[in-house]
Parts: structure tokens; C-alpha cells; sequence
């Protein structure tokens, strides 16, 4: 069966270290990025733009960081969640495909917090006997979320993204929901059951912290899919680049 690769990362807006020690890892996030060779990525913690960080780094990004992440050929759907006094992030989604739709959805369930969806709908490039797109589907919908710190927050957010759903994703097609899920207590899989999201079994795989990985906190949920193989990379400078490691999936449609 021909499978599709995706991929999660929680980028920590693309800068490492504290004080004076700050660096921007954006040009070694890129490479990253490549060398996971996804066919779509989902992108947390993104900057469309920070004022202080411009002055601070020469080489920041001037179409800001999904842009700049995205290797060649690849298409790029990008909208803040955060807005604050000095700039703000977001989702993002890379796809070796054209995406034809997006759209945005506030999910925040309190002030201190603001959280939002992104969603994507991808089409095939080209119908080639290389392309992991069967015969008949026209259309791979992709959500990429980050929860809050609340677990009663998260539920409430996966609520909203039940209704979200609803109303924006057709019941027969194929969907991706993935991020940072924040549910260090693997509480989320029921509840993302019931809308007939599943990942892999099993499923933990901790990508936080990056540099002693513990908790699972990135998720990939598939509907109308199912998840061959689901990993994170380890070792190298990949603890150097974020506090996440990314999170990888095989993904095929169910036959």
C-alpha cells in the first residue's frame, strides 16, 4: 500500500537559548524540515514577525519563518493565533501538494491564552503511479492545533474542534489533526475517538523535552486514514533546534 509521510514540530518560534545566549535556528529548522522529507508538515510556534527579534538577528526570515522553512516546490498556508504588543505565531502547514483552501478558527477558551486551528485542504498535484493518492480522492483535509496548558481547556478545545469539523469537513474525507496537543496525561485519545480520530498503536512516542524526551505531547489523529509507522527522531542537534522533537507519521488510505 503506498503511504504518505507527515510530520508535526513544535518550533519554539525559531529561537533557542536565553539572554545573550539567544541564537535563531530558523536556517538549521529548514534543513530539518528537508531532512524529514514529509509530504506535509504541521508547524506550532511559528513567527510571521516579532519586532525585537528582527532588530536582534540579521538573517531573520523577511517573509517570515514558514516561508523560510519550507523546502523548494513546496506550498505554504500560514495564520497567527497569538497576537501580542511586540509580534506574534501560529500554525503553519507545508505540502508537497497544492493546498486550495484555508481557513482559521479561534479555539482560545480563556484570556490568558490564545489557541487557534488551522485548516488546510490539499489536492494531487498529478495522479502519477508514484502518488500515494488512490483512485477517486480528490481532497486530504489537514487541522493543525495547538492546545492549551489546561486540561479542562483541552477538552473544551477538543469540543470546539468536534463542531469545527461538523461544519467544515465532509464526513467521507480523508483527514489529518495534528500539533501540539499539550496532553502530557494521554487524556485525548478517547475523546478524539469519538470523532473517529485514531492514531497508531501504540501511540506513545515523546518528542518533550527534546533533550530528555518523556512526555508525548505531539499527536497525529487520522480519520478515513490509518497510521502505518509513527517515530521521532532522536540524537544529533536535533535537541539544539527546538524543545520539541518532530513527530513522524506513515500514513496510507484505508483501502
Amino acid at each position: 500500500m503506498k503511504t504518505m509521510r507527515v510530520a508535526t514540530y513544535n518550533i519554539h518560534k525559531g529561537v533557542q537559548g536565553l539572554g545573550p545566549l539567544q541564537r535563531l535556528e530558523v536556517p538549521n529548522l529548514a534543513r530539518a524540515v528537508a531532512a524529514l522529507d514529509a509530504d506535509v508538515v504541521c508547524l506550532q510556534e511559528v513567527r510571521g514577525w516579532h519586532a525585537p527579534s528582527q532588530r536582534r538577528f540579521a538573517h531573520w526570515p523577511r517573509s517570515g519563518q514558514a516561508s523560510a522553512l519550507a523546502p523548494p516546490g513546496y506550498h505554504v498556508a500560514y495564520h497567527a493565533n497569538a497576537l501580542t504588543r511586540h509580534g506574534e505565531h501560529g500554525n503553519a502547514v507545508l505540502s508537497r501538494w497544492p493546498i486550495v483552501a484555508q481557513a482559521q478558527h479561534d479555539v482560545s477558551d480563556h484570556g490568558f491564552e490564545q489557541r487557534g486551528l488551522l485548516h488546510v485542504v490539499l489536492a494531487p498535484a498529478d495522479t502519477s503511479t508514484a502518488s500515494p493518492w488512490p483512485a477517486g480522492a480528490h481532497a486530504l483535509h489537514v487541522i493543525v492545533v495547538h492546545l492549551g496548558l489546561i486540561h479542562a481547556s483541552r477538552r473544551r478545545q477538543v469540543q470546539a474542534l468536534a463542531h469545527y469539523m461538523e461544519r467544515a469537513v465532509p464526513p467521507e474525507a480523508a483527514l489529518v489533526v495534528a500539533g501540539d496537543f499539550n496532553d502530557w496525561g494521554e487524556r485525548l485519545h478517547a475523546p478524539m475517538a469519538e470523532l473517529g480520530l485514531h492514531t497508531a498503536v501504540p501511540a506513545r512516542v515523546s518528542t518533550f523535552p527534546a533533550r530528555w524526551p518523556l512526555l508525548p505531547l505531539d499527536r497525529i489523529y487520522v480519520r478515513g486514514l490509518v497510521v502505518r509507522a509513527l517515530w521521532a527522531p532522536h540524537g544529533g542537534q536535533w535537541p539544539r533546534w527546538s524543545d520539541h522533537l518532530p513527530l513522524v507519521a506513515e500514513v496510507a488510505w484505508v483501502p
